[in-house]
């Protein structure tokens, strides 16, 4: 790329079911990562559930406490997948199988099903296929899910910053 061009920025959106848990976190901790590091401007960051019962809502008050005692700030209001959002993003991350199947059946295209990828095949310390669902468990599962967000998207943006 020239020096004069002007490069658009890397549109992410992260998914789980209800986007209360999982995928807000997600966001935070992407979006927190890429600030540190200085590179914020090189993306737009979004999450949303393939449910849409809790549209408007806060990120669950237990999720937003475990990641602010990490210095993650959750302020997203959730919001349920929608069909624009196949042509918004580069890039769709599901975090289980189930909203990886959802996303890929609502895709009109191969191009749009291509953009649909599993948010662990970024880990890089944590041998898992999927984020749990921590919503119905206690506290160590929302570390759980932190501990393996804050290893899948640091893989991500290390993927991000390198293509």
């Amino acid at each position: 790329m020239r020096k004069d061009e002007i490069q658009k920025p890397v549109k992410i959106l992260f998914v789980c079911l209800g986007n209360i848990c999982r995928s807000p976190a997600a966001e935070g901790v992407f979006t927190h990562l890429s600030r540190e590091r200085g590179v914020a401007d090189r993306f737009e960051v979004d999450s949303a559930g393939t449910y849409g019962g809790h549209a408007g809502d806060l990120p669950d008050p237990r999720m937003r406490a475990h990641a602010a005692r990490r210095g993650y700030l959750l302020d997203h209001r959730s919001r349920q997948v929608c069909p624009g959002d196949f042509e918004r993003f580069d890039l769709i991350l599901g975090m289980d199988d189930y909203n990886i199947d959802t996303l890929r059946s609502m895709a009109d295209t191969p191009e749009q099903t291509a953009k649909v990828r599993r948010i662990t095949d970024y880990c890089r310390h944590y041998p898992v296929d999927c984020i749990p669902d921590p919503y119905y468990g206690g506290a160590d599962g929302f570390e759980n899910v932190l501990n393996i967000l804050e290893d899948a998207c640091e893989g991500l943006l290390e993927h991000c910053l390198l293509s």
